[in-house]
């Protein structure tokens, strides 16, 4: 295991290894069609709401598409948890981590000069601009401005040192919404000579490791420019990019990885020494790679027009959560696919990436149960991996994590200070990547929809500005949605307009209601999206209300896991923080328990609402509570982590008792699925 993270590290090492191939200069397209709206420079200012652009022929239409960046801005209970974010690690990781200080390669220092500069900006620029913060927009602009200006004649960007296609594949997802927020008009002539010198120069230096997994991350922006300049070549280089780049979808269609991956049988088919991370049966097992995965196919379906590509992300999710799921809506992967116990990890990079992969492909397919699916991540898998402040995150979590400590665990292939809560425990990869989770998400709460209407995707409170067939349209958005299930949207269009608008109903409420000023409407259960068509006048107010039940939910071992809309509960462990080692402006810290966590439990659970805290998801403050009955069992960790949750359950001698469950991010120790009483 030791082996398989210290060959990672010299792995990321020696990225910085390479050399370039020489190119012709390409000729700038600023002539093209959908010349950004203003000019750039150091500190462009905004832009005006601007319409959303759907992909042009011959790529396939889609039913929904993403607003431009900045077009959403977080309300209520959000924007104090993106405010959260800023005040933590989000907004100050670069002040007391080298790997992102001024000697950053991507700053044009001599510092990694790999993934982290670009996984750090690809959350720090929406959450500047969704706050309107100066300083982190000044922050954000020093990485963009030296980006930009790293351009070589070839076309070729970045540091130097390094000519690996990946990170610049994230790079360039960072500069697509840095054009749609203050449209600079640098960045799409830029991006051409980029895609037009990696078109030319691939064939002789062909996809590898990370790049040829997450090849689809590449596609999307360049699917991305394709839309605003109806460049060729473009969708040459994106047919370029799916050959050379690995079959997730083939892959899934036969899945063979049906239980916890043995890591020494892998490590017996690598030869000359290889790395475990380094070839196919390593990277295509490993849970970042899957949860970008996720939007593969439906990415490359607007190049094919097949609509199998695009549902076989259900059949992708079916065999993730058939063999790997977890209660927290992730799958296991610590560091690599490891079974449905919910004693094994997922990674946070894992978690984010599953979010942004789903987002972009319910644009995609328009398919409303993915939504459903976006929320539990974002609303437990995300806080749940964080300490309040956001100070400090794991690099794994457990919905089971009895202890927080530098045991072994049953990892597959992590080390030690996996799911310790710190600056970079065990790797760094999450501290950069974790930014763009709360951000992403809040761009994604409303869409628009091929019929030139809106939809509501995943419900938190916000205000929208945007263009509805040519008129400037605002939305505000007022809800304590998850903690509760009503929801008022008032609409401001600058004069009467028309256009349909779509609602999604969460596949978990069994009444929902809508009504419009005060008169109710119709609406099924099961109805995915519940479309109003009407014209809209300004203070219109739709008046949305998701009554949530109790559910019962049965996973590994019939282990018993207790949700109420999109929030899973779970029980709150007595916690001793020890601080290991201080970081800086942060700490490294142990958490151990200090109360009973062996229970079983009935099914019957009760809830109680209470007032929704300053950060929303503290377990000091829970906004809402569940109380069951839970009587002590014969239940036992090892080396810092639960036994799997026992398929007999034996009572021990002690009363029956009443447990307070809390929303999962609260509880930073945990018991969140249970084995049930008889």
């Amino acid at each position: 295991m030791g082996d398989a993270v210290t060959s990672r590290r010299a792995f990321l090492r020696a990225s910085a290894m390479g050399t370039l191939a020489s190119f012709v200069p390409l000729a700038a397209a600023s002539g093209a069609p959908g010349t950004p709206r203003t000019t750039g420079g150091a500190t462009p200012g905004k832009v005006a709401p601007a319409a959303p652009m759907f992909p042009p022929a011959p790529l396939a239409p889609q039913p929904l598409q993403l607003l431009p960046a900045g077009s959403i801005a977080p309300a209520g209970w959000l924007r104090r948890q993106l405010q959260v974010q800023a005040d933590g690690l989000g907004g100050h990781v670069d002040e007391t981590w080298p790997d992102l200080g001024p000697e950053s390669g991507w700053l044009g220092g001599k510092g990694e000069s790999w993934e982290r500069g670009p996984y750090f900006l690809d959350g720090l620029l929406p959450l500047a601009w969704q706050l309107d913060s100066a300083p982190l927009k000044a922050k954000a602009q020093r990485f963009i401005d030296w980006t930009l200006g790293s351009a070589q004649p070839n076309g070729m960007f970045g540091p130097r040192s390094n000519n690996d296609w990946w990170p610049r594949m994230v790079m360039l997802k960072v500069l697509a919404q840095y054009q749609e927020l203050t449209g600079d008009a640098r960045v799409m002539p830029f991006m051409t000579n980029y895609f037009h010198y990696q078109l030319q120069a691939m064939p002789e230096r062909p996809l590898r490791d990370w790049g040829r997994m997450r090849w689809q991350d590449e596609v999307a922006v360049v699917l991305w420019l394709y839309t605003r300049t109806q460049d060729p070549k473009l969708l040459e280089l994106a047919h370029l990019l799916k050959k050379q780049g690995y079959d997730w979808q083939g892959m899934f269609a036969n899945f063979p990885f049906k239980e916890k991956v043995d890591v020494k049988a892998l490590e017996a088919k690598m030869h000359n020494g290889g790395d475990v991370f380094m070839v196919d049966d390593g990277l295509q097992v490993h849970g970042v790679n899957n949860g970008q995965a996720l939007k593969a196919s439906p990415v490359w379906s607007l190049v094919s027009r097949s609509a199998d590509d695009r549902a076989a992300i259900h059949h992708q999710l079916a065999m993730l959560d058939t063999y790997h799921g977890l209660p927290n809506g992730m799958f296991s992967c610590d560091e690599h696919l490891a079974g449905r116990s919910p004693s094994q990890g997922v990674e946070l990079c894992t978690v984010v990436e599953a979010m942004y992969s789903l987002e972009m492909s319910l644009a995609i397919t328009g398919d409303a149960t993915l939504g459903d699916r976006i929320e539990r991540i974002a609303y437990n898998a995300l806080p749940g991996t964080f300490t309040d402040d956001m100070w400090a995150h794991q690099y794994d979590q457990q919905p089971n994590q009895v202890e927080v400590s530098l045991h072994r665990r049953p990892w597959t292939t992590n080390g030690p200070e996996a799911n310790i809560f710190g600056l970079d425990p065990h790797f760094g990869c999450c501290t950069a990547n974790f930014h763009q989770g709360w951000p992403k998400l809040t761009a994604s709460l409303w869409m628009a929809t091929s019929d030139r209407g809106l939809a509501a995707t995943v419900y938190a409170p916000c205000h929208v500005s945007t263009v509805v067939r040519d008129v400037p349209v605002a939305i505000d958005q007022a809800t304590d949605y998850p903690f509760r299930g009503d929801i008022a949207i008032t609409l401001t269009p600058e004069h009467p307009l028309a256009f349909p608008l779509r609602l999604r109903i969460p596949a978990w409420c069994k009444k929902p209601s809508i009504s419009v000023n005060g008169e109710a409407v119709a609406v099924k259960a099961d109805a995915g999206f519940h479309t109003i068509e009407r014209t809209w006048r300004r203070g219109d107010r739709i008046a949305l209300s998701f009554p949530a039940e109790v559910i019962t939910e049965r996973g590994f071992n019939q282990a018993v896991t207790f949700t109420r809309g999109p929030l899973v509960f779970s029980l709150p462990i007595g916690e001793a923080w020890v601080k290991w080692r201080p970081r800086g402006l942060t700490n490294d810290w142990q958490v151990y328990p200090t109360t009973a966590w062996n229970y079983g439990v009935g099914v019957e659970a009760k809830a109680e609402e209470h007032p929704i805290g300053a950060r929303p998801f503290a377990g000091a403050s829970p906004a809402v509570t569940l109380s069951v009955r839970g009587r002590p069992v014969a239940w036992k960790a090892e080396e810092g982590a639960a036994d799997p949750v026992p398929e007999k359950v034996v009572v021990t001698d002690e009363p029956e008792t009443t447990l307070k469950l809390v929303p999962y991010a609260g509880a930073k120790l945990r018991i969140t699925a249970f084995p049930p009483l008889a």
